[in-house]
């Protein structure tokens, strides 16, 4: 990890502030240890006592449980502490994997919701390897996606961490969260800030494939199409024993006939997997689309955006792709990949593959950071009743509260956050996260204008009485609350709180309001990626920084 290493030498060991590939700004000295200086015990333990004022071990536990398979996996995370009170924030500089489980086929029961009890297992057998009960990990984060996303599916995964609810966030990511995770979890996010680059993240699974367009480490567009390796499952004998329907749609556009307990030829299946390579590549180069790759498609298209300079990839199928898998799990995994193989050899692509290190299949939320640290102050909240709200997903709708801003452009920004996170309005609390501009207050009126987009944008929200949250790094948030009562029916449950610092995708439990001080202390839990920075890795880089300072 290169760019780790420069970041640490850069102006002598441990010197001041600095960042891991253009990530937060911190600093850490691994464990209050300096190579360069002689100390007395007397200061020795001063110092250790001061790193462990300013840093935090937890353990944390990231699942995976998707249509096709599911992994699970435990980390030991090391978090700083920075700021003052009440706006402490924690950055984690450090990761140590504990263990990984083998990836799994989704255990399903004939009546097509999961096997909870083979879930309990597989997951008992993770604690078992690390020597952990429940009472030993600090947090964790659970992603559902695909079949695992339907109710029935939902509820038995959340009937095994019932009793974990206040430690364990829920991701339910549909096609665009999905693309999310699997872009921040290939390190796809982290090399595109790094470089400053455009790059596109095509992450590869059973069920689907899905699109992230990166720029300078910021998705600006996601898409999913209905490719996936396990749309067809084959026995031994080459006997079809699933056929999803839109590989049924492909076969029928070639002529192929598919048809359950008769083989599949490998010419066929072949053909089908040039076929979904012919459409994804329609969808990377934004060429006019064909018939059959408008069936395909999901969602909307990729915006026209920035030209990627480079392509990456995650999911089961970059397994093949990187040569890291031979198995035949009885699908077209091993066709797909060797599709894609050809396709970028002869340019139909068009782009540049990135082939470097990823996580592959567990390009993924790997886990949860957690600490108890901030207040918002300046709170307005018209219901108290309905506190703590625990697990609140944090929205952060991308508009420049500052000039030519309309009603229009915050209710579009609002809509788009929803969506980002593939959240349905009314469904489920949100936290509006409103930046204000970095050398200017906002716009006049601009309170109003906010409350009134908040109103529009989030109709069910309001219609139903759901609460909600509206926050801001400055102070806001408390003016666009006063605004909301005039909007909005008396007795709607919304809380207002200001001079917060959180992030898109993050989640916050919101406490009671604490009196006489009238504060909201609040949790903030943040998503670890599976591309996030491992503890030798760094260890060796301020080892690097020292020696390089001690020359």
């Amino acid at each position: 990890m290169s760019g780790e290493t420069d970041a640490h030498a850069h102006g002598g060991a441990f010197a001041g502030m600095h960042s891991h590939d253009g990530g937060p700004m911190h600093w850490h000295d691994e464990f209050g240890a300096h190579f360069s200086e002689e100390l007395t015990e007397d200061e020795r333990l001063a110092r250790q006592l001061d790193w462990k004022k300013h840093h935090l071990v937890l353990v944390t536990v990231g699942a995976d449980i998707g249509s096709s398979t599911s992994h699970l996996m435990f980390s030991r995370i090391f978090l700083q502490l920075l700021g003052d009170a009440p706006r402490v924030r924690s950055v984690v500089v450090a990761r140590e994997v504990l263990w990984q489980s083998p990836i799994m086929l989704t255990p399903y029961l004939e009546s097509g919701a999961i096997d909870v009890d083979a879930l309990r297992d597989f997951f008992g057998q993770g604690y078992r390897a690390v020597g952990a009960g429940l009472a030993d990990v600090d947090t964790g984060a659970i992603v559902l996606t695909g079949e695992a996303l339907k109710r029935h599916n939902a509820r038995a995964v959340g009937e095994l961490f019932a009793r974990e609810t206040g430690k364990f966030v829920t991701a339910s990511a549909g096609h665009h969260l999905e693309a999310v995770l699997a872009a921040n979890g290939s390190g796809t996010v982290k090399r595109s800030r790094r470089d400053r680059m455009t790059l596109l993240n095509v992450d590869i699974g059973g069920g689907t494939t899905k699109l992230a367009l990166v720029s300078d480490g910021q998705i600006v567009g996601s898409a999913a199409l209905a490719i996936g390796a396990r749309q067809l499952v084959l026995g031994d004998d080459r006997r079809l024993l699933r056929i999803d329907e839109p590989a049924r749609i492909v076969a029928e556009h070639l002529g192929v006939p598919l048809e359950l307990g008769k083989p599949l030829s490998s010419e066929d299946a072949a053909l089908i997997a040039q076929a979904w390579v012919a459409c994804l590549a329609s969808h990377v180069m934004q060429r006019p689309l064909d018939r059959l790759s408008e069936d395909l498609l999901l969602t909307d298209p990729l915006p026209v955006g920035p030209r990627p300079a480079a392509m990456t990839f995650s999911g089961g199928v970059s397994e093949y792709l990187f040569l890291r898998e031979t198995r035949d799990f009885g699908d077209l995994g091993q066709p797909l990949a060797h599709a894609i193989r050809a396709a970028m050899a002869d340019g139909t692509l068009g782009l540049p593959a990135l082939m470097g290190p990823t996580l592959g299949i567990r390009a993924t939320a790997v886990g949860a950071s957690m600490f108890s640290s901030q207040a918002g102050i300046n709170v307005l909240a018209t219901d108290e009743t309905v506190l703590p709200l625990l697990n609140v997903p944090v929205l952060v709708p991308r508009v420049v509260l500052a000039g030519e801003v309309s009603e229009a452009d915050v209710v579009a920004a609002i809509e788009a956050a929803l969506g980002r996170a593939d959240l349905i309005d009314g469904e489920v609390p949100v936290a509006l996260f409103f930046m204000t501009p970095a050398d200017d207050d906002p716009a006049p009126g601009a309170e109003q204008l906010v409350a009134r987009a908040i109103r529009s944008g989030l109709p069910r929200t309001v219609a139903a009485k759901v609460p909600f949250a509206v926050m801001s790094d400055e102070g806001f948030a408390r003016a666009v609350g006063e605004a909301l009562q005039g909007e909005l029916e008396p007795g709607s449950p919304f809380i207002a709180l200001e001079r917060v610092s959180v992030a898109e995708f993050d989640f916050v439990d919101l406490a009671p309001i604490v009196y006489p001080t009238e504060v909201m202390p609040f949790t903030v839990k943040s998503l670890l990626f599976a591309g996030g920075l491992d503890k030798r890795s760094i260890k060796q880089a301020l080892l690097d920084a020292a020696r390089a300072a001690a020359s």
